[in-house]
């Protein structure tokens, strides 16, 4: 682009309450002062190095590093260079060793309202078991392992196990078609599929291993399938292929209760996470083990302000990159109790979540923008008829949180004492890059606040200049940054490293910083609209629809206008008891005139029960797009309700 991108980003929302930390958190907290934070953040940028060599040694190495942080082949990274370690061990070993063996690791539930708890000891004897098990079967350091699995105590543990032996993990979302999971075990080249024989989602069971048999149907590359028993008594109906598959409960039976952790090097793979691309083909994210592992146990740490007492329950599913930092690798690394849930959040009904907050004392709380806005749409009588006094500590994750929705969820479910952490990063940053730290900073609804210590955040224009409002960069590697794209290292610099001259990171995400320096994401740059020469982020529009007391959630996309250039498209669904009528859309109309302009006016509002999201909460606005455009849809089965796509059309056809 020749013209600024300060002119083309243009931030609308004026949001000036602060919220600072209770003093009774502060007093406890890790970091408990802005004055603690500002000299910590200082230190880390100015030495880099030291700071993270110390955050290191705070974890098991079997041999210590040689270098830190290795930067010339940028923007290949090297960091603890040398350095020989296990994530397994670190995540259950350690533990064992310092006396926690009894202390719960997992407290998993079940859709039907089955669960189980593993202590760290649990766990390690199962994690050993299932790698022997592997180990069994030929899988080595170095193997790809696909895993295909709800939600459920083996998808951790073949997981750790993985990663204990050096196996690559990579994780597969279970709702993926098998179109999906044959191009990613195609792209990786893996030799084993770990699945079940289903799963349960709002009352209904998935035939997990059914999708799978599709998927590695004359895949060559495909040596062993692992069918995990999901079923009560008798398994699910599924096909048993003599030869590739093997029963999980089978292979681990007979299987020692330890194994030794490989001695990996620091810059080995850990695992790959696959992202999608604006090519449509998928990005295999390189994360590497010692890196990686210090990144996810130093933000949990401090964003989570995490205690060994802490009952932690981060509502993603492991199938994304949030479920791996945050439900496993980094809780785990720091002794927590983490619950796991396999279901929907209204199965049986809309208070779900509420009673296993409830059930488990559940004291940090981590979901997304998405399903907060639906407990909003759900009203206030589910969580209120609920105990949620365990809890201490609320977060946010997956995209920017609409200023009325973070104040519902502090004063609904943090009851006006909780703070909220509000976190911005990707799968490719491996952990969280900007966020509050809840002793420490105050909280403006919207903003991510500040960066992480390390982090060399700025937003910039297409020169390199700061500026209030354009392109946000990261200046500095960290350890938990992403190595590459797997097989594909120039599609990495040009998708990463294409802007300034290649120097810094480019997420692709635009931003503006305030007075306070606070960072707030506009979303992604190709979700900028251009309407009559003015640029808006779709993301302020649509926190300005949530704005109306009527509305629960928003969407927001650019169709093509003959004379606009770009006109906007809002779908927009109502809270209960509200009417979607004409003068709720006049209403909605006169709210974007008052707050942006009318120029930002949308052609069309699309009135809707629900949105096609994925069983994650990610709004599809590809979708949307395709909608808008009278484009075929393509496939839908990985939403949680495809049937909401087809109600969509037909509205939009209408109008």
């Amino acid at each position: 682009m020749s013209e600024s991108i300060q002119s083309l980003l243009e931030s609308v929302s004026k949001e000036n309450r602060s919220f600072p930390p209770t003093p009774e958190f502060a007093e406890k907290a890790r970091v408990r002062s802005m004055e603690e934070y500002e000299a910590e953040y200082q230190r880390s940028i100015d030495d880099p190095e030291a700071y993270w060599a110390e955050i290191a040694s705070e974890l098991h190495w079997f041999k210590p590093w040689d270098r830190v942080l290795n930067e010339d082949e940028k923007p290949f990274f090297k960091w603890f260079e040398g350095g020989k370690t296990n994530l397994a061990y670190n995540c259950i070993d350690r533990h064992i060793e310092n006396g926690d063996r009894n202390k719960a690791a997992l407290i998993w539930e079940g859709e039907p309202g089955d669960s189980r708890v593993l202590t760290y000891f649990d766990l390690y004897r199962e994690v050993n078991q299932f790698a022997n098990a592997l180990k069994k079967l030929g899988v080595g350091k170095g193997d790809r392992v696909a895993l295909y699995l709800p939600m459920i105590p083996e998808l951790a543990i073949a997981t750790l196990a993985c990663a204990r032996i050096g196996a690559v993990h990579t994780v597969i979302f279970a709702g993926f078609s098998s179109n999906s999971i044959r191009d990613r075990v195609l792209d990786c080249g893996a030799r084993c599929v770990i699945t079940a024989d289903g799963g349960w989602r709002r009352g209904q069971i998935l035939n997990l291993k059914s999708i799978v048999d599709e998927a590695v149907e004359g895949v060559d590359c495909i040596q062993e399938v692992i069918v995990v028993k999901r079923g009560h008594g008798d398994p699910f109906p599924c096909r048993i292929k003599e030869g590739r598959d093997h029963w999980y409960h089978r292979i681990v039976q007979d299987q020692s209760i330890h194994c030794e952790p490989e001695q990996l090097d620091s810059e080995d793979m850990l695992f790959l996470l696959y992202t999608s691309g604006t090519t449509g083909k998928p990005k295999g994210i390189i994360h590497t083990v010692g890196g990686y592992m210090v990144y996810a146990y130093q933000t949990t740490k401090v964003v989570f302000d995490m205690r060994k007492e802490d009952v932690y329950w981060c509502t993603a599913d492991i199938g994304w990159i949030t479920g791996h930092s945050y439900i496993l690798y980094g809780p785990l690394q720091n002794a927590a109790s983490v619950v796991m849930y396999e279901g929907a959040p209204n199965s049986p009904d809309n208070g779900r979540f509420w009673d296993i907050v409830e059930k488990y004392g559940v004291t940090i709380f981590y979901t997304a923008p998405t399903a907060i806005r639906a407990f909003m749409k759900w009203g206030e009588k589910w969580p209120n008829a609920k105990d949620l006094s365990s809890l201490r500590l609320l977060g946010t994750v997956g995209e920017p949180i609409n200023p009325e929705a973070w104040i519902w969820y502090h004063k609904v479910i943090g009851a006006d004492r909780c703070p909220i952490v509000d976190t911005w990063w990707q799968t490719e940053t491996g952990g969280i890059l900007l966020s509050p730290l809840p002793g420490a900073t105050p909280t403006k609804p919207g903003s991510a606040t500040l960066p992480l210590f390390g982090i060399d955040a700025a937003v910039l224009d297409d020169e390199g200049n700061e500026q209030k409002a354009g392109i946000l960069a990261i200046r500095k590697p960290w350890p938990g940054i992403l190595r590459g794209i797997y097989g594909d290292p120039q599609r990495f610099k040009d998708t990463y490293w294409c802007k300034w001259n290649g120097e810094y990171y480019f997420p692709g995400d635009g931003a503006r910083t305030d007075e306070d320096d606070y960072f707030w994401i506009l979303g992604r740059v190709d979700d900028v609209v251009n309407v009559s020469g003015h640029r808006i982020g779709t993301a302020e529009l649509e926190s300005v629809f949530i704005e109306h007391p009527s509305v629960a959630e928003s969407a927001v996309i650019g169709v093509a206008h003959e004379i606009k250039g770009q006109g906007l498209v809002a779908f927009i669904t109502v809270r209960e008891n509200a009417t979607a009528d004409e003068k709720l859309e006049k209403e909605l109309k006169d709210l974007v005139i008052k707050s942006i302009g009318k120029f930002a006016v949308p052609e069309k509002l699309i009135f809707s029960g629900d949105l096609p999201k994925t069983r994650s909460g990610k709004i599809m606005r590809r979708l949307l797009r395709d909608i808008a455009e009278g484009k075929a849809l393509g496939n839908v089965t990985t939403l949680a309700d495809p049937s909401v796509v087809e109600t969509l059309r037909k509205k939009y056809q209408e109008q």
